[in-house]
């Protein structure tokens, strides 16, 4: 399979792909699979949504939501996957660090018991800093968007 810039699609990623991209570690890893990359342009993920999550328990008592902040974390670390695989830098110590979020809307609520499946694509790519366009859907029903700005840098000196 292959992109429209002829690009091989490269997937699917199991979690031990995606934790080797990412730093985030349980509760805040909120990527569980990728389903395909295509480098240098898109990504589609998935965030399985259970009752077991923390955030369940106080957001809300009786009618659990996904609070809207955590999915679009999960579409940034979605983003932080696919910079890490495009830019070649799986192994290099390097992280990928939100800068802005625009445009943010929420157009409908995420329950225990869905798949949540992120899309991300570049927007704009230099070489520190990307600019995404995600989206988040449930049943192919657009649940959230925004577009987000992040950072590859250095970890801080410890």
């Amino acid at each position: 399979m292959t992109g429209d810039t002829g690009t091989a699609a490269i997937g699917p990623l199991d979690i031990r792909r995606v934790m080797a991209a990412l730093p985030h570690r349980y509760p805040m890893l909120l990527v569980d699979r990728v389903e395909e990359i295509i480098p240098d342009r898109s990504i589609a993920a998935i965030k399985a949504v259970t009752i077991n999550e923390p955030f369940f328990q106080g957001h809300f008592p009786g009618r659990p939501i996904m609070p809207g902040v955590l999915i679009v974390e999960a579409l940034a670390q979605a983003a932080g996957v696919l910079a890490v695989e495009s830019l070649g830098l799986a192994g290099s110590g390097k992280l990928v660090y939100f800068m802005a979020i625009d445009g943010a809307k929420f157009r409908v609520p995420v329950e225990p018991g869905v798949l949540l499946r992120l899309e991300v694509e570049f927007v704009q790519k230099r070489a520190s800093v990307c600019k995404f366009a995600g989206r988040a859907l449930v049943d192919g029903k657009l649940a959230a968007e925004a577009n987000f700005t992040a950072m590859i840098a250095d970890p801080p000196a410890v």
